[in-house]
């Protein structure tokens, strides 16, 4: 794989690097691209501003008949509010849905405990007046799009890696751009905009109010293969950042051990050469160009083991939710915000 690298002082290294282990598409094949599922009651801002996530629903007694149509989705606006707050604090959730799930579950314990209010992942009203306490400003705001927003380029969804090479790497349409952008879902940004055609510009939409704000100098990182999350401290220890990963597989495993951030590549390209790694992608040398549904996703932080890094992903939903080929996948925005934040020799330990 050939990358750019940004070593400390920002100066543009060219590497020759072996193919990320992780590069290749997911286990479970590539991202999904259907149209977000019918939503319940129309969401105002007004609800999540003032939202308490609900209590947790009792499972249902029987389980859905085989070919049953899923149920329509029906995100919690107290839930939309807390994950916006977490997004900011960043304890990261992954990605905004306003559904309940242990990305989120374990984001509330991460953030609990670095407050010093104890362990626990309860989604309650307490934990959210001190999250809003914290962070004072709304948590929702409007945003118009422009013609730059819908005129691409766009990219068919993402195939097989010939495909893939052939067609770009793009977003697949303005409501995925715009999605990815404010740290939403494809379903939840509908749910807030019902009848708003993306491919029109003018039109004021509603969305989170996110803040890519950036970190303070990460001095090292702590991967936890178990929890699958990765967490960034400063120098005196303090955790400046907490992380749903997609952590390796069975198959092919993270690594163990302490290794050392070697450099950043932003916007990378991706290489698969079967003559030096293989993942059953097929015998011939491929070149995915950098975009934002890249198998490595936006950026590539790459360690000191080779092949192993830490990057993006073509689909946030998936985060910490399925398997890799070995390497850390975040989500765009939290592999971006992690990237500006470390240097070459920050320690990576596994546990």
């Amino acid at each position: 794989m050939s990358f750019r690298l940004i070593a400390a002082a920002h100066a543009v290294l060219i590497l020759g690097l072996a193919p990320a282990a992780c590069g290749a598409p997911e286990p479970d094949g590539p991202p999904s691209q259907s149209a977000p599922p019918a939503t319940g009651a129309r969401l105002t801002v007004e609800q999540i501003e003032a939202g308490v996530p609900r209590p947790p629903a009792p499972p249902p007694a029987t389980p859905p008949a085989e070919g049953q149509a899923p149920a329509a989705y029906a995100p919690d606006p107290g839930l939309v509010r807390l994950q916006i707050l977490l997004d900011r604090s960043p304890f990261s959730p992954g990605v905004i849905d306003g559904l309940a799930g242990d990305n989120t579950r374990q984001a509330i314990a991460a953030w609990r405990k670095a407050a010093g209010l104890g362990e626990g992942d309860a989604a309650d009203a307490a934990l959210v007046e001190r999250l809003a306490a914290a962070d004072t400003a709304r948590v929702m705001t409007t945003y118009v799009l422009t013609g730059a927003d819908v005129a691409g380029p766009f990219s068919p969804a993402p195939g097989d890696l010939a495909a893939q090479a052939a067609r770009g790497v793009h977003y697949s349409s303005a409501r995925e751009r715009l999605a990815e952008r404010f740290h939403v879902t494809e379903a939840l940004l509908q749910a807030l905009n019902p009848g708003v055609d993306f491919r029109r510009a003018g039109q004021t939409l509603v969305v989170p109010a996110v803040a890519d704000r950036p970190l303070g100098e990460v001095a090292r990182i702590v991967v936890d293969k178990t929890e699958r999350s990765a967490r960034a401290f400063d120098a005196s220890g303090r955790l400046l950042a907490f992380y749903p990963a997609t952590i390796g597989s069975s198959e092919r495993p993270a690594p163990s051990g302490t290794l050392r951030v070697v450099g950043v590549a932003n916007e990378p390209d991706y290489t698969y050469d079967p003559a030096k790694l293989s993942y059953d992608r097929g015998d011939r040398k491929v070149v995915v160009p950098a975009g934002p549904n890249n198998p490595v996703g936006s950026v590539w932080i790459e360690l000191s083991r080779d092949s192993y890094g830490i990057h993006g992903t073509p689909d946030p939903s998936k985060i910490a939710k399925t398997a890799s080929n070995g390497c850390i996948r975040m989500t765009n925005w939290d592999a971006e915000q992690l990237a500006a934040a470390v240097k070459p020799g920050v320690e990576v330990r596994f546990i």
